[in-house]
This record gives structure tokens, sequence and C-alpha cells, in this order.
């Protein structure tokens, strides 16, 4: 199984750990992540607030990397996972656009590449079965909510992940790990997004607060991501969450790469554990 990797901007800052973690994990199990020579940055939000032409031009310069490489892509990050795969509705669905994106690349783009997360090639082109007979050790029934936020499942036409209000990919990953996968009402509840970049982070803290308080009345002991912006903000804002409501969490917040790294067997380092707010102390224990 082979891959064009695009890392995205924050594999080497915020997502660090989410980056290390799902190349360790891929290298481990045989998948060749081979990332995109020269790859650029996806716009992310500010992109399509501003300008949609260039919106749907950044992801598609990168797509048009990979079509050369002739690979399907796999991103780690869901803000780039919804850009690729919204450069690509736009061009397949809309002639003027592609028209616009191909004058501002100087190349046509077609819509072609398929774009994958790295969950759901590890569901479904690596597969669970296969996944079992790798592990080294298991959660051990820990009970742990899949949150999945916003930008993988909508909009639902453009990404096509799982069901758009009860995706289960992270909660099979989670039971195929000897986890227990809580039900729960907001795995793809919004975590705020990019309002932590802006001055309304007082609305993220607040709906940070409102995801773990209800994982926590799950049960949760973990909650489990697949996104760095989501990770970012239900882990880093417990503090605020704290200060401005009294509550305490420490919930642990760990990506799904991580979980998959610690039953495989895998270092800390090669995992990013160190980079986590709460300490994931309660989850390594459980690993046995």
């Amino acid at each position: 199984m082979r891959y064009a990797y695009y890392p995205g901007c924050s594999a080497e800052s915020s997502a660090r750990d989410q980056h290390t973690s799902s190349v360790a994990v891929a290298r481990f199990l045989g998948i060749d992540l081979v990332e995109i020579p020269g790859w650029s940055c996806c716009g992310a939000t500010p992109a399509h607030q501003t300008d949609r032409i260039l919106a749907s031009s950044l992801p598609a310069a990168n797509l048009l990397l990979a079509r050369d490489m002739g690979l399907d892509v796999v991103v780690n990050c869901a803000a780039c996972y919804n850009r690729l795969k919204t450069a690509n509705h736009e061009v397949q669905n809309d002639p003027e656009m592609r028209k616009k994106v191909a004058t501002a690349l100087g190349r046509d783009y077609d819509g072609s590449v398929k774009v994958r997360h790295i969950v759901e090639v590890l569901i479904e082109d690596f597969g669970l079965k296969n996944l079992k007979t790798r592990l080294q050790h298991s959660l051990n029934g820990l009970k742990i909510a899949s949150y999945y936020g916003c930008l993988l499942v909508r909009p639902h036409e453009v990404t096509k992940f799982d069901d758009p209000e009860n995706p289960q990919t992270v909660d099979k990953l989670v039971t195929a790990l000897g986890g227990e996968s809580l039900d729960w009402p907001c795995k793809v509840s919004c975590c705020g997004n990019s309002l932590s970049l802006t001055t309304r982070s007082d609305m993220v803290v607040e709906f940070s607060d409102a995801i773990i308080g209800m994982a926590a009345a799950a049960g949760a002991e973990c909650i489990a991501v697949a996104c760095p912006l989501c990770q970012v903000n239900l882990d880093l804002r417990q503090s605020d969450i704290q200060k401005k409501f009294g509550r305490n969490y420490k919930m642990p917040v760990l990506y799904i790469t991580q979980l998959i790294g610690l039953c495989l067997g895998l270092s800390f380092a090669d995992l990013g554990l160190e980079k986590l707010v709460v300490s994931p102390s309660a989850v390594i224990t459980a690993v046995k």
C-alpha cells in the first residue's frame, strides 16, 4: 500500500503528535506514505473566507502534484481533508470554477485524485482483521468517546466520510484495540474550530466544555480524535474551562493513531505523547 502523503502545515507545529504517530503507525504496518514533494498550504479556513477561487486553487495545486505521482492522497488533518475534498467537488461539479482554477495554476485539474483520511486507509485498505494480528497490547476495556468534530463529516455530499450524524470509523478502531466505544451525543458537534484563532476564544471554551462534559457524563476515560483542531481545543482548553466554570475534567484527549501506536508497542517518543497537555497516564496504565 503506497500513498501520496500530504502532511499539512500543522504537521511540524500544533499537530506534530498526530503527524509523528500516523507516520510511525504506517511504517510499522508497512503502509508507505510518500510525502508529496513541494507541497504547500491548502488554505484552510482563511482562504475560503476570503476568495473562493483561491480556496479551490491552493488544494488543487497539491492534488496536481499527487496526480503526477500516480497515487491517492492520504491526509491527517481534518481541515486539510475537507479542503482537498472540497476542491475535488468544486472542479468536478462547476465547469467555470474548473476553468478559473486551471487559469490560476496554469494546468487543468479534473478532480480525479482520490483523497483519503488515515483512518479510512486503516479500516478500508489495511483492514481491522490485519490490524488485530499486529497488536501487542490491548486497551483493556478503557471507556473511550470517539469524537469526529465537523470537518470530517460535513458537508456530507463533499466529504462522504461515514455517516454524518453517527459515524463509526474511529469507534471501530477503538473496539479493535480492545477499548469500549461509548455511545454519546456529541461525536460530531463543533468544538469551535478556528474561533480559537480569533477574538472569540470564549466560545471555544464553552463549546469544549459542553463536549468534554458530555463525554464525562457518558463515562469516558479518554476522548479519541482524528482532527488536530479538535485535539488542541479539547486538550488545551481544559485549564480555561476550570477557570471559567470550575470543572476540572483531567480528560486525556488522544489521537486515534496514538492509541493504535500504544497497542502496537511503539515508543512514547514516536507517538508524540509528551506534547499532550492533559496527562495520558491513565490511558498508558490501561494499555497492557
